[in-house]
């Protein structure tokens, strides 16, 4: 049946009209639609009445009418996040800063957004790492996304300066292991134990580049709808939230098979 747009645009006025209280300047606003409508005063009065009732008589509609909106919003995020994707594969997959933990040329590439004092990414770590040691190919991308505040700031920061010593993937190891607040007192005896010169570490640290990495990774982050950490990225598929290792190793072989 061909549709009769300017019914159905009466229609959705009609709706919003109903269950809304119009502000001034959505007054003037319908003011104008009026003068520009086939309808008279009296005809959108009715319209009006006939929609109140047919939607109390009909309420089902209106969960229906949700529903599909969540499901258009909702597939509106996954085509903005494939995009953003598809847009910064350098960014996400070969990142400038070499974050790198794995087998570098592995078959298959996780990223994981993640700030240190994240008690789920703490969790999830030991079944990530023991999914990547088990299997052989695998690439781990860590984009560091200190948002609890200073103190995982301050430990993104001293992360990323342990690369001038070579201890990255160990310091990353123990500090995303360490039981409790990762604070500068946390850092530093970490750092001590997988055997950093610590003075220098903190001098490092002082390197103005590190926040302008963090700001890129935010924005990233941000663009990828992102909404807290964990965040994966598993062969492309992406997942908000810890997983336990079997649904890793789910993930790592579906993308080899998209991949055959």
């Amino acid at each position: 049946m061909k549709m009769n747009w300017t019914i159905a645009a009466a229609f959705l006025l009609a709706f919003a009209a109903v269950f809304t209280e119009p502000s001034i300047a959505q007054e003037k606003a319908a003011e104008k639609t009026a003068e520009k409508s086939a309808f008279t005063a009296a005809q959108r009065d009715e319209l009006k009445t006939l929609v109140r009732d047919y939607l109390i008589k009909n309420p089902e509609v209106i969960a229906e009418a949700i529903e599909a909106l969540q499901t258009k919003a909702e597939q509106e995020k996954v085509d903005r996040r494939d995009a953003t994707i598809a847009m910064n594969k350098e960014a996400l997959y070969n990142p400038k800063e070499q974050t790198i933990l794995g087998n570098l040329q592995g078959d298959v590439t996780i990223v994981e957004f993640f700030d240190y004092n994240c008690g789920y990414c703490k969790s999830m770590f030991p079944d990530l790492i023991q999914a990547i040691k088990a299997d052989g190919k695998i690439k781990l991308v860590l984009k560091e996304l200190p948002i609890l505040g200073p103190n995982s700031v301050t430990a993104t920061k001293a992360a990323l300066a342990s690369r001038n010593q070579r201890k990255y993937p160990e310091f990353h190891q123990a500090l995303i292991s360490y039981k409790g607040q990762v604070n500068e007192d946390a850092i530093k005896a970490v750092a001590k134990g997988v055997g950093l010169n610590v003075e220098k570490l903190l001098e490092d640290m002082k390197d103005p580049s590190f926040e302008d990495i963090i700001d890129k990774n935010r924005d990233l982050a941000r663009n990828m709808d992102v909404t807290g950490t964990p965040a994966l990225l598993i062969g492309g598929t992406y997942v908000g939230g810890a997983i336990k290792k079997e649904k890793m190793q789910e993930l790592i072989a579906s993308a080899r098979k998209k991949k055959a």
